[in-house]
């Protein structure tokens, strides 16, 4: 059962609900637009409760997200939601943009702060005219009042950030600015999450936090990626992978049984549901859902 326009993660988690969403990138070209409306039509059996489609670096997918999720919200029974950065957009353009979803019948976004063009471990820098925290973003979309927003929020310290409890003030913050519900950037320690909510918890905040699921198919590409966004992978899960080095098909299969594994941890400590990074295809979120005993109740 999808949110409606005028309900929330939180409202379907006050029901006894779980969520189940997934995040798809705006293709570059042709073939992978194809793929992606192909992955969007097997996984839409699933009835997710939403899907994201992310957003740029520098704006530089607007319109295709723009796009995308218009037609989403046209052409199938699926909820899109929306990602914004303020990377590269005035205050004045960001309005606009908020305007132009609104007007495509997309209803939920993502706000973000965005990483720098140079990469998430690079300086901040603001654009002139523009906002310096996701929380700003938060504060105008609320400001509309026709948007349900959520947020990011980091089981591991963000690359910019001093601590994990600062992470966690700043996730308060942004809840208190407007936002209605967390996904989390991907992980796969699922004491990390349960640590992070605590924290969150301790602070007087009660949205839900959806763990961000990202399947390890390729260990050397995750390897890159957490080190980019701040993720450890574990030496037990690298471990686990690594021994099935020459074998790719089932190398492939360890990353999905660590993956459901992680899902299952988190499901049991109470997580609200799991939000999978698909990268645009399926297979793997598909094979990790035969994997899970998951309801919606």
């Amino acid at each position: 059962m999808t949110i409606g326009r005028g309900r929330a993660l939180t409202d379907l988690i006050r029901e006894g609900r779980r969520s189940f969403s997934f995040e798809f990138f705006p293709p570059k070209d042709e073939a992978g637009e194809a793929q992606l409306w192909q992955t969007v039509r097997e996984l839409e059996a699933y009835q997710p409760t939403f899907v994201s489609v992310t957003y740029g670096a520098g704006g530089s997918s607007r319109d295709r997200t723009l796009r995308i999720t218009r037609r989403i919200a046209e052409e199938t029974t699926l909820l899109p939601m929306a990602h914004l950065t303020c990377v590269g957009h005035t205050r004045e353009e960001l309005g606009q943009i908020l305007d132009d979803y609104a007007a495509a019948g997309v209803h939920h976004v993502m706000a973000l702060r965005g990483d720098p063009e140079d990469g998430p471990r690079a300086a901040w820098t603001p654009t002139p005219g523009g906002l310096t925290h996701a929380s700003e973003l938060v504060e105008m979309a609320a400001a509309k009042g026709e948007f349900r927003i959520g947020v990011a929020a980091f089981p591991e310290t963000h690359p910019s950030s001093p601590s994990l409890d600062h992470d966690a003030d700043v996730l308060a913050l942004k809840a208190r600015a407007g936002a209605e519900f967390a996904v989390t950037q991907m992980f796969f320690r699922a004491a990390d999450y349960v640590d992070l909510v605590e924290r969150v918890r301790e602070r007087g905040v009660d949205l839900p936090v959806l763990p961000g699921i990202m399947p390890i198919l390729n260990l050397a590409a995750v390897r890159r990626q957490g080190e980019l966004i701040g993720t450890e992978v574990p030496e037990d899960v690298v471990a686990r992978i690594a021994a099935h080095e020459g074998d790719p098909v089932s190398m492939r299969a360890e990353g999905i049984a660590i993956a459901a594994e992680l899902c299952q941890d988190l499901l049991d400590a109470g997580a609200p549901g799991l939000h999978f990074y698909t990268l645009n295809r399926s297979r793997a979120t598909r094979e990790i859902f035969e994997k899970l005993d998951v309801t919606r109740a």
